[in-house]
């Protein structure tokens, strides 16, 4: 195990699971259909479970953690604007999480590869946060 990947790992978790949350909140007040505002706030509940453990990990390194890349955070989030001024159907937000989704199971995946040296705690945080973003793109296709 090295301390180093373990707290990598985590800080690209804690930015991960941060998005993602940043994300359903962006989206959840435009949601018409009931089961699908449902699904998405049991993901932030599941993304917030996640982030209390990734903290608690983080503070035993006493790391902050890491914020995601404020860049990226406004180019997704122009993007949702734009996409829904256009269309505010429960099918584009569908879209443009299940992008996000997508996108955040490939970062984390790439960055479980990268730390291969992380503690298996951080590595089951790191393989649970994939899972729930793989299985809220899937849930979501769905909405399309």
């Amino acid at each position: 195990m090295s301390q180093q990947d373990t707290v990598r790992l985590l800080r690209e978790c804690d930015a991960g699971v941060k998005m993602g949350t940043a994300s359903i909140d962006q989206v959840l007040k435009n949601v018409r259909s009931d089961a699908m505002r449902r699904m998405l706030s049991e993901g932030k509940i599941e993304h917030e479970r996640l982030n209390t453990r990734i903290q608690e990990r983080l503070d035993r390194f006493r790391d902050r953690g890491k914020e995601p890349s404020p860049v990226v955070s406004a180019m997704a989030g122009l993007k949702t604007d734009m996409k829904l001024a256009m269309n505010e159907a429960d099918s584009t937000i569908a879209d443009l999480m299940i992008d996000g989704c997508n996108m955040g199971v490939k970062s984390l995946s790439r960055y479980l590869n990268q730390y291969k040296a992380a503690d298996e705690e951080s590595k089951d945080i790191a393989k649970k946060l994939i899972h729930l973003e793989a299985q809220l793109s899937a849930d979501l296709r769905g909405f399309l």
